[in-house]
């Protein structure tokens, strides 16, 4: 092999894994090494149970202190022989600090969105910090355009970019949701005890951010004035004992907890469609492969991947106002036409946005940055 890059995440999760088993195989066809670097989330973080980890990695030490907002991960032993070291913009790291203001014979780059999207306090020190380190690297991996966007606008130079459009393993997803049979859904759906009415389904981690008072409320709307709807949700964390708590006043409404692989796909299989008032992130993804039209509001929380959202072609973004959310998402179920046009264009984005290009863009942007220094 003639170069060697390094790779560090916090932690990983079995979202993920699937990127750097196939950015591994790609990498080598290319002459190049990956060694990836994992430590473990924190308690919170653990709790949403979708932590994994792979043979070929490297565990190494994570020390979380202040309450887990700072972390701390000793691995400089690991880049010795390192070309191009590839770590999150995340200010919370203590070992991207060292890095960025000490000497280096190795290529620095950063991974991420270029500011933290749910900071309650953009023009704050840390984020006037986190605009500064954003020019201390010599290459960008951004997820999404929306990311590249905010990089640049911090002044660093677009040609050393590279925009990933953050994916998920969708072919598998594919696979998976093509091989359930109608003799399946209906026996999962009688397991629910769900009838025949609609079915609204909310994916994703369980915390605040994803505005769950907000998804009651409106859920409530609609099953009075929908007839028949139901809800399914999918999802673990720390806000778990609220949700079933919920759920068990409300015989229409189901918690499935944290699912993956097949069972996902099963369960987004019954819904028509999905309902994410806050945080919108990857789940976005799961809403084209399995053709579940999102129903989202304006807020100005939501994560990168927002990017990918085409109102009124491939998902719904409502304003950020509870009957208006209701008023939507009820014309939708009562308009099988305008599904269908949601639904097509769920199609079409399911194949753009997939893990195979996602590998291929990460992969150029890697021989790229290990390329010859540009101004």
């Amino acid at each position: 092999m003639n170069k060697k890059v390094v790779i560090v995440q916090r932690r990983l999760t079995h979202y993920r894994a699937p990127l750097f088993e196939l950015l591994r195989n790609e990498l080598g066809s290319r002459r190049t090494r990956l060694e990836l670097l994992v430590g473990r989330g924190t308690p919170l973080e653990e709790e949403r149970h979708d932590s994994v980890k792979l043979e070929w990695s490297t565990q190494i030490p994570t020390y979380y202190f202040a309450g887990n907002r700072i972390c701390w991960q000793p691995f400089f032993s690991h880049l010795e022989d390192a070309d191009l070291v590839i770590v999150a913009q995340e200010n919370a790291l203590l070992a991207n600090h060292l890095m960025v203001i000490s000497p280096r014979k190795f290529r620095l780059a950063f991974w991420g969105h270029g500011a933290n999207l749910q900071s309650a306090n953009p023009r704050g020190l840390k984020e006037r910090y986190k605009r500064w380190t954003t020019n201390q690297v010599d290459w960008w991996f951004c997820y999404t355009q929306l990311s590249a966007k905010l990089v640049t606008a911090a002044g660093f130079l677009g040609h050393r970019i590279t925009v990933l459009n953050n994916a998920v393993d969708t072919s598998e997803l594919i696979r998976q949701r093509l091989s359930i049979s109608a003799e399946e859904l209906l026996a999962l759906r009688q397991s629910l005890q769900f009838g025949e009415g609609p079915v609204g389904v909310f994916v994703g981690s369980l915390h605040k951010n994803k505005r769950l008072e907000f998804l009651f409320e409106a859920v409530d709307a609609l099953h009075r004035e929908v007839d028949g709807f139901q809800l399914l949700i999918l999802g673990d964390g720390p806000e778990r004992n609220r949700v079933q708590e919920w759920c068990r006043a409300r015989p229409w409404a189901h918690w499935a907890g944290a699912r993956f692989g097949r069972e996902k796909a099963g369960y987004l299989s019954l819904a028509d469609v999905m309902l994410n008032p806050g945080l919108v992130g990857l789940g976005i993804i799961d809403s084209f492969v399995c053709g579940v039209p999102m129903v989202t509001t304006d807020w100005k929380g939501h994560s990168p991947e927002i990017a990918y959202l085409e109102n009124g072609r491939n998902a719904i973004m409502a304003g950020n106002d509870l009957r208006h959310y209701v008023d939507v998402v009820k014309r939708l179920l009562r308009e099988p036409r305008g599904l269908s046009v949601l639904q097509a264009g769920c199609a079409v984005s399911a194949a753009e946005y997939t893990l195979e290009n996602m590998v291929g863009r990460f992969a150029e942007g890697i021989e790229n940055a290990l390329g010859p220094p540009s101004s």
